[in-house]
């Protein structure tokens, strides 16, 4: 069982990315599934939050309003949308999906905002 992260890269600032997380070996129905995010130097921090029946979201403040988190069970994908992205976003950015019984990361995407 794994999760797989794509759709990081480097982009200016005010652009936009949207990060996929693919699940396999598992379904995520029953999870609960996050994005988290490291910047160098600093610990890894909670980014978003969507529930297994995705009908409940929650954010950092610092991306609250710009960041989107989405899920589709039936592909077992779950998307963060990231808009007006600023240098402070630049981080590896993890996905991590947790029920009652198990927790699985992935191995992280790269995202890079610079001019």
């Amino acid at each position: 069982a794994q999760l797989v992260e794509s759709g990081g890269g480097l982009v200016q600032p005010g652009e936009s990315l949207r990060l996929s997380c693919v699940a396999s070996g598992f379904s995520i129905h029953t999870y609960n599934m996050k994005w988290f995010r490291q910047a160098p130097g600093k610990e890894r921090e909670s980014v978003a939050l969507i529930t297994s029946g995705g009908g409940g979201t929650d954010y950092a403040d610092s991306v609250r309003g710009r960041f989107t988190i989405s899920r589709d069970n039936d592909r077992d994908t779950v998307y963060l949308q990231m808009n007006s992205l600023k240098p402070e976003d630049t981080a590896v950015y993890y996905c991590y999906a947790q029920n009652g019984w198990n927790n699985y990361w992935g191995q992280g995407t790269q995202v890079t905002v610079a001019s």
